[in-house]
């Protein structure tokens, strides 16, 4: 098959500076200057008839066709990588780029890994966490793990596990809580969704708290307990991905009482091919949560922290 000219070069280019959002990152990872980048990017942009990079001021941001384009360069340069590497006398290895919202990395997979990797020497696992928002097309990720309701836009969403709410708070304020009522004496310590404690308090029979009530606000879980084990307040949080805190006494849940506003999904873009390292981490990570099936009503479609 005669195939049109491809300004591989040029393509590099784009791939390198799309991955980081950045010109210069991307001059620095390819030893040129930040000239080249951006005229090799501009140079691809008037042979495809498209822009690809919006510039804002805090950097850049991928266009539609920008984000459409990445994966696919990701997944050719990584496949050419390791067929080159075959020539080399490398060992060839499949590379699976995931992220992981960090409380689930922190409750459950750090744990699991040497099992995995022991299981699949052959795969090297590239792991990177966010705080529920991430751009899997800018960040070249295979898989994406969230907390929310499974639909997110050109996703597909497999469903790893429930992510039950509950209060969580220190030994220490637990001596002086004795009813769900008692939780509006100290700070409460959420997430970005405002909700939560209103929902949680509903479901003990409670009042919502005051809109002027005192509240600390967390882009993460994991930073929420560590507050919550100083005693800077009552947090909500997903309780069986502090098992290890709860196990330690380092934090008590002072009622059983739990809620449910989201789960924990494996995620991939629909544009994104899948691998058989792909296939293998998702039937393993299946298998290490012994999953029962997805909740009958989904939660919110995305979340922050969780």
């Amino acid at each position: 098959m005669t195939r049109s000219y491809i300004p591989l070069n040029a393509l590099r280019a784009f791939e390198a500076a799309a991955r980081h959002l950045s010109f210069t990152r991307a001059a620095i990872e390819l030893n040129v200057t930040h000239s080249a980048i951006s005229q090799q990017v501009r140079v691809l942009e008037e042979q495809l008839k498209c822009q690809l990079f919006v510039r804002v001021s805090r950097g850049l941001t991928l266009t539609t066709e920008g984000e459409n384009l990445l994966p696919v360069l990701n997944e050719s340069f990584d496949r050419i990588a390791g067929v080159l590497d075959r020539f080399t006398g490398t060992h060839a290895r499949e590379k699976l780029k995931v992220g992981v919202v960090g409380t689930f990395a922190v409750g459950f997979l750090l744990a699991k890994l040497d099992h995995f990797y022991r299981r699949f020497p052959h795969i090297d696992l590239h792991l990177s966490t966010h705080n529920n928002r991430v751009d899997p097309a800018a960040e070249g990720l295979d898989f994406t793990i969230r907390y929310g309701g499974g639909a997110w836009h050109d996703t597909e969403a497999e469903f790893l596990c429930r992510a039950p709410l509950s209060a969580l708070c220190s030994p220490a304020l637990a001596g002086e809580i004795h009813s769900p009522a008692d939780i509006v004496k100290f700070t409460l310590l959420r997430s970005y969704r405002r909700d939560e404690w209103t929902s949680w308090l509903r479901a003990a029979g409670e009042p919502p708290p005051s809109p002027t009530h005192r509240v600390m606000v967390f882009d993460s879980s994991v930073t929420m307990l560590e507050a919550a084990q100083a005693g800077a307040g009552v947090a909500i949080a997903p309780v069986n991905m502090f098992t290890h805190l709860l196990n330690s006494e380092r934090i008590v849940q002072p009622f059983e009482i739990a809620i449910e506003h989201g789960s924990y999904w494996l995620t991939r873009l629909q544009s994104r091919p899948v691998t058989p390292a792909m296939d293998d981490f998702s039937a393993w990570l299946a298998g290490a949560l012994n999953k029962k099936g997805p909740p009958q009503e989904g939660g919110p479609g995305d979340g922050v922290t969780a």
